[in-house]
């Protein structure tokens, strides 16, 4: 399943251990050598403790879907210094929006201005490219696959051909995250099915 990127920012994360919301996301860490994201930097609720780290790491998601991102608890929270890769990520102040397009013959495409991520392993799957002011009456936005990228730097992505470009179609945008987990706030019934809890219904009742 994908889902847009900037659907996953302001995004609730959900402990086990407390019940509810603790915090929530405020960016994506993106690794440039694979383009998957790694992390997520957090911010407000249970974070502004000083003695709480404020990154997410993504293997640390026990479950994503409507209602956030569900952890076991804060103590999954790390600093940037205490996981290696992230810190060298974090170093490179890497981030895949707003970079330039260009074809191998250095034809400009547009910009990167979101991407959508595969909800099973957050990979980056597709680039939504914002068209040049002059392209943008025709097309004014392009999704291209990560297949179809030959290089990255700081300024640009460089992509095969401008023949791969393909329209954003208004489907790709409403796509939403579904769970890929056993809900941990749901629990089995004496039948061996899967009943809601009191803090699922709790949750329920105050979205509503």
């Amino acid at each position: 399943m994908l889902v847009l990127a900037s659907n996953l920012i302001d995004f609730p994360i959900l402990s086990i251990h407390v019940g509810g919301e603790i915090t929530r996301t405020a960016r994506a860490i993106v690794d440039p050598e694979d383009l998957s994201i790694i992390a997520f930097e957090l911010v407000g609720g249970i974070v502004s403790d000083p003695e709480i780290g404020n990154f997410l790491m993504v293997e640390d998601i026990r479950e994503y879907g409507d209602d956030g991102f569900i952890v076991d608890s804060a103590d999954v929270f790390v600093e940037a210094q205490d996981v290696i890769r992230l810190n060298k990520i974090l170093k490179l102040n890497f981030n895949l929006r707003g970079l330039k397009v260009v074809t191998k013959t250095k034809k400009k495409i547009g910009k990167v201005v979101d991407y959508t991520v595969d909800s099973n392993t957050f990979s980056v799957y597709q680039l939504v490219v914002q068209r040049p002011l002059m392209q943008s009456f025709v097309d004014p936005q392009l999704t291209i696959n990560r297949s179809q990228i030959t290089e990255i730097d700081d300024y640009s992505v460089t992509i095969d051909h401008d023949k791969e470009e393909i329209k954003l179609t208004d489907s790709s945008k409403d796509e939403e995250f579904v769970p890929n987990f056993v809900n941990p706030f749901r629990k089995p019934n004496y039948a061996g099915q899967e009943e809601e809890s009191s803090v699922s219904d709790n949750s329920s009742k105050t979205s509503e």
